[in-house]
């Protein structure tokens, strides 16, 4: 079999494999060699109910971002795991900053004398 050879700059390789690992490990947290993908279609299912919400807005993203920290958490305390990038009280933390945001957002949207965040 002929080895392959790798063209191109070198450090697009060394960057690419940075991300290759990067994926590995947070796949490892997120799936826990479970589906690859389950993350995304957990929360996917999160947000069925909510049909009316409008995804292009910030407040909305934040909220997102709170549920994928959730699922993360959730995910790791179910399959008894540490977490290899990011633990249970690292994912706590940004679910914590995530709501704070949203709120400010939630707030500003809200005020009489202040243009709403769109």
């Amino acid at each position: 079999m002929e080895k392959s050879v790798l063209t191109g700059h070198p450090r697009f390789h060394e960057l690419t494999k940075e991300e290759s690992d990067l994926h590995n490990r947070k796949n490892t947290d997120y799936a826990g060699g479970g589906n690859p993908l389950g993350n995304f279609q957990r929360v996917a299912r999160l947000l069925e109910p909510y049909k009316g919400l409008d995804l292009g807005k910030p407040i909305v993203v934040a909220m997102v971002y709170m549920l994928k920290q959730l699922d993360a958490a959730l995910w790791l305390m179910s399959q008894n795991r540490a977490g290899g990038v990011e633990g249970v009280p690292e994912r706590l933390g940004d679910i914590g900053v995530y709501a704070k945001l949203a709120r400010i957002m939630y707030e500003e949207a809200n005020a009489k004398d202040k243009e709403p965040i769109e």
